[in-house]
């Protein structure tokens, strides 16, 4: 399994979005007290229904998020890339982890559990305005993806669903065209589309020159155009 160096891995700390706005430190804290671990493809992070608390940080790789529905099933709702949090810290929320996350690549994970949060907490106590950032965070995208299914179009929920991953990004993009590491039959399932009108409404978009599409990825050639997609 690829691992990152020391740097790589605070790299990805500093670009996490619920991280940019606090200082280094803070990241630092975080590594010192938490637990890098690897999980393979197909390992889970975490389950639906878990009870233990604490918070998981995706360092390098891919998961999907998938979470129970009515009529016995299970769909996916959305990808998990560097710098993007897992689980909660109690002192905000309790009950149980809301989602199933599942390695679609060789990942590594920066655990810590409620007593690595607290000593983080003791040295930098803006964690927990970090941690009331990302929550906030979440549950706008949540109330977003509601609004999406209600407003938008086939094409455009589509077109919302890759620009959000885009946004989501711990790492900064090295070219124009972000590379989004999803099939098209996935993509469809998180924006309720069948794989046959995912496919159309995709191809169209290749052919438009705005996105090109690649053997479980997508790359996107025109952000802006995108956006005027779902804006308009």
């Amino acid at each position: 399994m690829t691992g990152t160096t020391p740097s790589q891995t605070r790299e990805v700390l500093r670009q996490a979005p619920w991280l940019r706005a606090y200082p280094p430190e803070l990241g630092e804290r975080l590594l010192a007290e938490g637990r890098l671990v690897r999980r393979a493809i197909g390992e889970w992070a975490q389950a639906e229904g878990d009870d233990r608390g604490g918070l998981v940080v995706v360092i390098a790789g891919q998961l999907h998020s998938y979470c129970a529905a009515p009529g016995d099933r299970t769909v996916m709702i959305g990808l998990v890339s560097p710098g993007a949090v897992l689980g909660h810290a109690t002192r905000f929320s309790g009950g149980p982890r809301l989602v199933t996350a599942v390695c679609v690549e060789p990942t590594i994970l920066l655990e810590l559990t409620e007593a690595a949060l607290d000593r983080v907490a003791a040295h930098r106590p803006e964690l927990w305005r970090a941690i009331a950032d990302f929550t906030y965070a979440n549950m706008r995208s949540v109330l977003q993806l509601a609004a999406e299914t209600v407003a938008l179009g086939p094409r455009e929920r589509l077109v919302a669903r890759l620009l959000a991953a885009a946004e989501r990004r711990a790492e900064p993009d090295t070219a124009e065209a972000p590379v989004i590491r999803i099939s098209q039959e996935l993509l469809g399932e998180m924006a309720g589309l069948t794989r046959k009108t995912a496919n159309h409404h995709l191809s169209a978009l290749a052919r438009s020159g705005l996105i090109a599409l690649g053997y479980g990825c997508i790359r996107l050639l025109d952000r802006a155009a995108l956006q005027r997609i779902i804006s308009g």
